[in-house]
């Protein structure tokens, strides 16, 4: 495992998993981005950790936030499932006020990441042995705000169980 990545840090180049177990697309972070790592979907905590990402998404659009990537240590298939189960008209549905206020002319969706091998989790030294409750390795809960590639501030929560310093409305308080 590589060592926790700081601010100031790149956040390592690859390519990431969004809608296909054989697709792959280089993750671009341009401007300024907000990842929220998770240890995985449809756990008690996770599941009420996202939905405020969600539903506050138009708040985070205000403050300057390009893009709200959820990396959950999963395969695809459950990403996408978990992504249809919380938002099932799509995430892009909670931004439907602010996408007609401001005519644009494609909604932008929150996009849920299958970090299926834990390989981004690790890549910045954000990963944890979780054999005996999950069966491997998966992501610290976290959240990374990004000025593109670079790190402008992280939190990482001590107990990967609790939902505390990475909730939305906390996330959002600091920006």
């Amino acid at each position: 495992m590589s060592a926790q990545i700081q601010v100031g840090g790149t956040i390592p180049a690859q390519s990431v998993k969004e809608s296909a177990p054989d697709a792959t697309t280089p993750l671009v972070l341009t401007g300024k981005n907000i990842i929220v790592g998770v240890p995985g979907a449809f756990t008690g905590t996770c599941h009420a950790q996202v939905p405020g990402y969600l539903e506050a998404y138009n708040d985070f659009k205000a403050k300057g936030v390009n893009e709200i990537y959820i990396f959950a240590v999963n395969d695809v298939f459950v990403t996408k499932a978990w992504k249809e189960n919380l938002a099932p008209k799509g995430s892009s549905a909670y931004c439907f006020q602010y996408f007609v206020f401001l005519n644009l002319r494609e909604p932008i969706d929150v996009h849920f990441i299958a970090d299926d091998t834990a390989a981004f989790a690790k890549s910045v030294g954000l990963s944890f042995d979780a054999t005996p409750l999950l069966g491997g390795p998966r992501s610290l809960r976290y959240v990374i705000v990004t000025d593109n590639d670079k790190v402008a501030s992280i939190t990482v929560e001590e107990n990967p169980g609790k939902l505390t310093n990475t909730a939305a409305s906390v996330v959002l308080e600091s920006l």
